[in-house]
């Protein structure tokens, strides 16, 4: 069989294709077999073999991803006998010692995949035989079992397994790290296996804790200090005078380790971090010639190639450093090694290594995009420029004086020494200056904040940016020769457009409009003109803006057409940004005709990109929203009738055209004005409207949809109840309501989300037309209660009920006592619906009218819902007493609940919404008495303090997170305080205006007054802190 398979391997490198085809097939055929299993494993042992056909050992691999196991995804059947098994396994690992590095790396990589079907159970003695072959003396068998111990602690090893394995292992791999008989690459390999370890510990830390703080108490000191010996090396002699980069692969590799250390046993560094801290420092000095030489000169030469096929870059250490130094200096046990002196030296080299490389000067000059990304910090690839800028801006925020002091001093270094080079004609005298410029203007709102507070109080400003901006940037902008350096200064300006007198800001963005326009201008400078321009719209005050804007929308027109991905939504946000200058009272209806022509040449190329989308319904919107004469209706009569035609002509397999068309006309009547769509608005869109609502099944054609619909209801309901249609001479209410019986009708939730605003803003601006089917209306809502899954979708049912309570409660509740749904009641449902979901009601006005619909109901006294019996409170057992509740556990042990009549169960939510209110200082007084509970945690968390012993926010993080917490520390999802987000219509209704907590306190007092439904009989049947604070309302005077 060897000699037919050598044959066959042999034909599948001939030239002659026919002869290749024929003898791939061959194997192919005699692959099933399992002796063709023997017979591959025994040709990569043969040393007679040549190594060409030795490494097709591939074919190998192919054989045990289908035929070896059913663990394996491939599996294809007829898997070998225990015998085969044991010899191939047992060729393979011979395999790892060959004389042959390429030989051994594909035994490895080929016993690995066995190991993870085979071990333990049927190859157990796999890992002490590897350990055997780490502990000789062949270098060749090291590396070999070296190369399967990366791959099979990172996948294999459980909890159980680590422990024990690492008592053999770790002596072994730190006899190799500290041996120069071994290679370099090799060495790195054990550093790379002891970082798996303690990544697999880390993991099994909670499970067995003595265990893992006994094994890393005594691994963790010996390895780091053989770590900082080794760094203790002078970093140069690996990278000055050899033949390859090698031995950087040892530091690479410890570097990456010490961050893993830290992130899981931080305290076991913490002794050496100011030895690591000055290390790390240590080695980007040192080894900043070195990347100069080969990675930023014009005539750069090539680096050493590696002794293996990866490469090896000086990047693939800086980074790992850089990271270090950020994690270190993230916590304040490394505070006393931040000085002045170390801080200022960190900075300096940090600009040298965030430089354009040429590499990056060729990509990003002749790739707008490419470019666009690396500035974008949702998109931007990692890089030594980017971990540069992580850590800068972790010292600034860190330590913020010592940092931005730091930053001065080396700013103003770095321009006079780029000056000095330049005078000495050093063609490469700007890079480090644009390094510079990108270092001070990445943390530029952090500075600008820090030299607004240190100006309050009085004290020296630590940076002086306005010098820069007067003396030193207006000299760079002209510069042609330097584009990227030109460019840089346009958005170095810009991120500092607020330190700008009026006439410096306006010559700033005069000089970027006059770059857009000049035909010279090559990528970068006209991209970082459009940055700044997008910069500077945002961060400039309207008076600078305002005589500008129509000449820079009209630039940016034809960027448009042209550019594409990142660039594009680059192009897109400025535009975005400029058309809000001013409400956009400057643009004219022939601007906005061509505005909206381009955008919609772009809507139709990405019509599936919803990033791309969002920001043209920005756009739209804000050019509909203009008050300029004529502007309204030329963007309508331009992109109205194509939106319908897209609506309209779209297949059912094409769901994203008709959505995104739908939300673009959306944006349209968001921004129309206050008097109304306009003539023929409502006539030209309903008919596709409607049509795609009644055949569609897509969920975001249907959410959009409904939200349209919502949106047209809002601002002009007169053409809606104006339109009827043609054909089947329905009215568009008619057809409104139609589209919300389908919605209800349809098992998938997900469309009919947003239904509830619809029928809401219907209910407010067209009840007398709906008058007429409002009983229908109700039983479907009613009958959809019984089968609503999501929290949101039952929302959409119940707060309309609540709406319509508080004019027309006791209509209401004849209708709903006349439904009967299989059996039940339909007041019987809506009451148990809302009364289970009360309490979990999203938004503001939702959960004020739900409220107040509850206090109608309590004070109706109906007899039909005094005896309504509902959920109450959850009943305590054995079995569920102080146990966390997993799904499972809820499976098998339901929670049970108490019956109560709705009356009580109306009062406990009127006084839990009470008690949570916080708009009043009374009561706030009230909630306190009452005696608010912050029940002790029981997550176990007691012990999770911030390591240092301090608070690891800074002011300005407590203060944001203040303001996001909202008044008084309120939760950040509290629905007693409006959201920006809320909808205008009812942020600006009689409900949403009134003092919440003054009417439920008076609600509560009347009740008891007029012993409303039994009220001193129901709050005898409310809980003991539901009663204090019963007791406190009726006491307040």
């Amino acid at each position: 069989m060897s000699a037919v398979i050598l044959q066959c391997l042999a034909a599948s490198l001939n030239t002659d294709p026919n002869a290749r085809i024929s003898a791939e097939l061959r194997i192919n055929e005699l692959l099933p077999s399992p002796e063709t299993a023997v017979a591959l494993s025994n040709i990569v042992l043969a040393q007679d073999v040549e190594v060409s056909l030795r490494q097709m050992i591939i074919i190998l691999r192919k054989y045990v991803n289908e035929r070896w196991s059913p663990f394996f995804p491939a599996f294809k059947g007829n898997a070998p006998s225990v015998e085969i098994k044991f010899q191939v396994r047992g060729a393979i690992f011979n395999g790892l010692s060959d004389p042959n590095r390429k030989i051994r790396s594909s035994c490895a990589h080929t016993l690995s995949l066995i190991a993870s079907s085979d071990w333990p159970e049927e190859y157990p003695d796999l890992l002490s035989s590897l350990i055997n072959l780490l502990s000789s003396s062949s270098l060749d068998s090291v590396h070999g079992a070296m190369q399967v111990f990366n791959e099979f602690i990172k996948s294999d090893l459980t909890e159980d397994q680590i422990l024990p394995v690492l008592r053999e292992l770790l002596p072994v791999l730190l006899n190799i790290l500290g041996s120069t008989r071994h290679t370099p690459l090799t060495r790195a390999r054990a550093v790379s296996v002891f970082r798996q370890c303690i990544t697999t510990l880390y993991m099994v830390k909670e499970q067995h804790p003595q265990a893992v703080k006994e094994a890393t108490g005594s691994i963790l000191p010996v390895w780091t200090e053989a770590f900082k010996v080794l760094l203790n090396a002078p970093p140069q002699q690996d990278v000055e005078n050899v033949q390859s980069w090698d031995h950087l692969a040892i530091r690479i590799e410890i570097f990456k380790t010490l961050d893993t250390i830290h992130l899981g046993f931080s305290k076991s560094l913490a002794p050496h971090y100011e030895d690591l801290l000055n290390s790390s420092l240590a080695h980007l000095q040192a080894l900043l010639p070195t990347f100069t030489k080969y990675y930023l000169t014009a005539s750069s030469a090539q680096p050493p190639s590696a002794s293996e096929e990866d490469p090896i870059e000086l990047s693939m250490l800086g980074c790992p450093i850089i990271d270090f130094l950020a994690v270190i200096t993230r916590g304040s046990k490394a505070k006393s090694w931040l000085q002045p002196s170390n801080v200022e030296a960190l900075i300096v080299t940090l600009c040298g290594w965030m430089q354009m490389t040429e590499d990056d000067e060729e990509n990003w000059g002749n790739d707008a995009n490419a470019f666009v990304a690396h500035e974008d910090d949702e998109t931007q690839s990692y890089s030594l420029r980017v971990a540069g800028l992580d850590l800068l801006a972790n010292l600034v925020d860190r330590e913020p004086t010592v940092t931005i002091n730091a930053l001065s001093k080396a700013v103003t270094r770095i321009v006079a020494e780029s000056q000095e080079a330049r005078d000495s004609a050093n063609a490469e005298w700007w890079r480090p200056l644009e390094a510079a410029l990108v270092a001070s203007g990445s943390v530029a709102e952090a500075i600008t904040d820090f030299c607004d507070d240190e100006q309050e109080s009085g004290r020296a400003q630590p940076i002086d940016i306005k010098s820069l901006l007067s003396d030193v940037i207006p000299q760079l902008l002209s510069l042609s020769e330097c584009p990227f350096l030109q460019g840089r200064s346009f958005v170095f300006a810009s991120q500092y457009s607020k330190l700008l007198p009026s006439q410096l800001a306006g010559q700033y963005m005069v000089a970027a409009i006059d770059v857009l326009e000049a035909e010279s201008a090559g990528i970068p400078i006209k991209i970082s003109a459009v940055k700044a321009i997008q910069n500077f719209a945002s961060g400039m005050d309207d008076s600078v803006l305002l005589p500008v804007a129509f000449r820079i929308a009209k630039d940016l027109g034809p960027f448009l057409l042209v550019t594409n991905e990142d660039t594009l939504s680059l192009v897109l946000e400025t535009l975005s940004s400029v058309v809000d200058v001013g409400k956009g009272t400057w643009v004219t209806p022939d601007l906005a005709e061509q505005m909206v022509t381009a955008m919609l040449q772009v809507w139709v190329r990405n019509n599936k990109d919803p990033i791309l989308i969002s920001i043209l319904t920005d756009i739209l919107a804000s050019l509909a929203r203009s008050t300029h004469p004529g502007v309204y209706h030329a963007v309508v009569k331009v992109s109205l009738p194509t939106l319908c035609n897209a609506i309209a002509g779209a297949t059912p397999n094409e769901s994203w055209i008709t959505s995104s068309a739908i939300e673009l006309v959306t944006s349209l009547v968001n921004g129309a004005p206050s008097t109304g769509l306009g003539e023929g608005f409502f006539p030209t869109l309903a008919p596709s409207l409607f049509e795609c609502l009644r055949i569609a099944e897509d969920r975001d054609v249907l959410q959009n949809g409904v939200l349209c619909l919502t949106w047209i209801v809002r601002k002009d309901i007169n053409q809606l109840l104006a339109w009827r249609d043609a054909a089947s001479g329905q009215s568009g209410v008619d057809k409104v309501l139609a589209v919300i019986a389908r919605l209800l009708d349809n098992e998938d939730e997900s469309g009919g989300l947003v239904i509830g605003d619809l029928i809401i803003h219907l209910l407010r601006r067209a009840s007398s037309a709906v008058v007429s089917v409002l009983p229908e209306l109700l039983q479907a809502m009613v009958r959809r209660m019984l089968t609503a899954k999501t929290a949101t979708f039952v929302q959409s049912l119940v707060v309309p009920f609540a709406f319509l309570v508080q004019s027309e409660r006791d209509t209401v509740l004849s209708l709903l006592e006349g439904i009967s749904v299989n059996g039940r009641s339909g007041l019987d449902i809506l009451i148990q619906t809302w009364c289970e979901n009360a309490e979990v009601f999203q938004g503001f006005w939702p959960s004020r009218v739900s409220t107040l619909g509850l206090c109608q109901l309590f004070a109706s006294e109906r007899p039909s819902l005094k005896n309504l019996l509902v959920k109450g409170d959850i009943i305590v057992t054995p079995e569920t007493r102080d146990v966390i509740v997993t799904r499972s556990r809820a499976k098998k042990t339901p929670h049970e609940f108490t019956q109560i009549p709705f009356p009580v169960k109306a009062l406990k939510l009127i006084i839990n919404d009470l008690r949570s209110n916080g708009e009043s200082a009374s009561m706030a007084t009230i909630s306190a008495q009452a005696g608010t509970i912050d029940a002790d945690s029981d997550d176990g968390d007691e012990e999770w303090q911030d390591e240092d012993g301090v608070n690891p926010l800074n002011r300005d993080e407590i203060a944001f997170l203040s303001d996001v917490l909202g008044p008084r520390g309120g939760a950040f999802d509290d629905d007693d305080i409006p959201d920006d987000n809320d909808d205008e219509d009812l942020k600006n209704d009689s409900i949403s205006q009134m003092d919440m907590t003054a009417h439920l306190i008076s609600f509560v007092k009347e009740c008891a007054a007029r012993n409303t439904n039994g009220f001193s009989d129901v709050v005898g049947q409310a809980s003991a802190d539901e009663m204090l604070v019963i007791q406190r309302v009726l006491n307040e005077t």
